[in-house]
């Protein structure tokens, strides 16, 4: 079934994120990240926590009740403070059910509940299809902010033009439209950047859906600006700071 073609490289994606994580010590998993003030707890706390969030808009599609994807950003944000200090073994064990449940939850779907849209918490509608990428874009871009070897150069070709293709449809104006329908990339799309990424921080994707994006940069590979440049919001920071007014991940 065509649409659920990104389970694969979702699957993978979710083995090697999990990989790195069940490769860290309790002591690593308090050190510094490449989206402070969080560390690497936080980031994958979130990358669990934003699973759920997905299998909430899959039930809004399958039930068609409105279920938000956070009830509220304060709640988003406790969520993930409450569980960064967890111990390596339970945030590997996190990451794992979740990942789980979304599978669970995208094969579930019925044929009609595949064209019912949702709104994410940015706003903007997307359809059950549409929210599978996104999962991917979280999985990798996140490993490669746990700076720990992974690098965006590491991310495989098949779930780099699945991101890309998922950051075409977030940007704004005459590239996209608020209602958002998934399509696969086309070849003239996965021309407009190479599969391979660089490992700079230069021009780094944001996963963060409805980011302000600009056009790619001459020779880079992603685009520009999409990496997400607001100013975080009192519920967007974490205790104790590093870094204050840099800005944290707000999907």
């Amino acid at each position: 079934m065509q649409r659920l073609d990104a389970l694969g490289p979702i699957t993978a994606s979710t083995d090697r994120f999990v990989a790195t994580v069940a490769s860290l010590t309790d002591v690593q998993v308090a050190g510094d990240t490449l989206v402070p003030p969080w560390t690497r707890g936080h980031v994958i706390t979130h990358v669990a926590r934003a699973a759920d969030s997905l299998c909430r808009l899959l039930t809004w599609a399958l039930t068609g009740v409105e279920t938000p994807q956070y009830t509220s950003m304060d709640a988003r944000a406790a969520e993930i403070e409450a569980g960064a200090g967890r111990p390596v073994a339970a945030l590997v064990a996190d990451i794992r059910h979740t990942a789980a449940r979304f599978e669970d939850a995208v094969r579930a779907l019925p044929p009609a509940a595949w064209h019912h849209e949702v709104r994410m918490r940015t706003g903007e509608l997307r359809t059950p299809a549409a929210l599978i990428p996104t999962r991917l874009r979280e999985l990798e871009i996140h490993h490669a902010d746990l700076d720990v070897g992974y690098s965006f150069a590491d991310i495989p070709a098949d779930a780099a033009r699945w991101i890309i293709g998922d950051i075409v449809e977030a940007l704004p104006g005459g590239l996209r439209r608020r209602r958002c329908v998934w399509r696969r990339p086309t070849p003239a799309s996965s021309r407009l950047w190479a599969p391979a990424v660089p490992q700079s921080g230069a021009g780094r994707p944001t996963s963060s859906p409805g980011s302000a994006v600009a056009l790619p940069e001459r020779g880079s590979p992603w685009p520009a600006a999409a990496r997400s440049r607001r100013r975080p919001s009192g519920s967007d920071r974490c205790p104790g700071a590093r870094r204050p007014g840099r800005a944290v991940p707000r999907h």
